[in-house]
Order: structure tokens, then sequence, then C-alpha cells
């Protein structure tokens, strides 16, 4: 510690004028002695490290400010677009997610809509339904079997009043 303070000595009268630097105690000074151990209580200072360093200036502003940053704002502007473009594209794509998966929900449902339909229909047209059906609109089920009728092309022509 006693070197220390005789460097801050020396540049201290360095500055006022005075040429003879000084020596530390012991050290080429033979007139000069030191009785007993010397004993300081230094306090040990905190090494910050780079990155709480860096922390510490971009969050103090420090580091908007330099050289770098400012010869290359119009990279910086380019990369954080891209970012927003990236972002925006995300949330579309999530978007567009969720309509499709909205769109297969109502198809499924009206696939299902579709299958009811159909069996109800097709139980509804078989014979036994549409002849229930008949009967309650008053219409009477036939029990002859149906036959053909035959004729010929004479008898079409033949008749009387139709020339």
């Amino acid at each position: 510690m006693v070197k220390e303070n005789l460097k801050y000595q020396d540049k201290v009268e360095g500055m006022n004028g005075s040429s003879t630097p000084r020596n530390p105690p012991g050290e080429d000074n033979p007139g000069f002695s030191v009785s007993g151990p010397v004993t300081a209580h230094v306090k040990a200072s905190r090494r910050v490290s780079k990155s709480r360093k860096a922390v510490q200036e971009f969050l103090g502003g420090d580091y908007l400010s330099k050289e770098w940053v400012t010869g290359n704002l119009t990279y910086i502007l380019y990369v954080a677009l891209l970012a927003m473009i990236y972002i925006a594209n995300t949330y579309y794509t999530e978007k567009k997610f969720k309509a499709i998966d909205r769109t297969k929900n109502q198809l499924k449902e009206l696939r299902y809509e579709y299958i009811t339909t159909k069996s109800i229909l097709m139980f509804q047209g078989r014979q036994s339904m549409i002849s229930k059906r008949a009967v309650m609109q008053g219409l009477k089920e036939v029990k002859m079997p149906p036959y053909k009728i035959l004729y010929s092309g004479e008898s079409l022509h033949s008749e009387p009043g139709m020339k």
C-alpha cells in the first residue's frame, strides 16, 4: 500500500513541476527504512464479469450510442423487420390451423347428419312404410297383381270418329 501511495505522490509531483521521482522505501533508497511490518486493510474489489457489464451497458443505454451500432442501424432495422414478419407469419399460420380444425369439425358434423338423414329416408322408402302412409291418406293397396294390356295398331285406327 505504501508503494501505491508513493506512486500516486510521484504523479502529483510530476504535475506540480518537480521532476524528481521518488523511489519506494527499501528499493534503491538506503536512507529510508520502514520500521515494523506494514499491515494494511485493503478491501477486495469485486470483479465485474463481461456479461454483467454488457447487460449494464445495454440497460443503461450506453450500448446504443456505440459507433458500430449507429453504423449498422439499417441492418439492425432490417433484422427487426424480419423478426416482426416472422412473428406475424406465426400468428397467421396459427389462425389458419384453427380455421382448418373448425372446418374439419363442421364437415364431420355434416357427415353425421347426412348419414342419419340417409338412413331415415331409406327406412321411409320401404314398401311397408309407403303402404302405411298411403292408408293414412285414404288410399288402398291393390290386391290384384298388375297385368299387361295388349292392343293392336289397327284397333286404334278403326275407331269411328278418328280419321
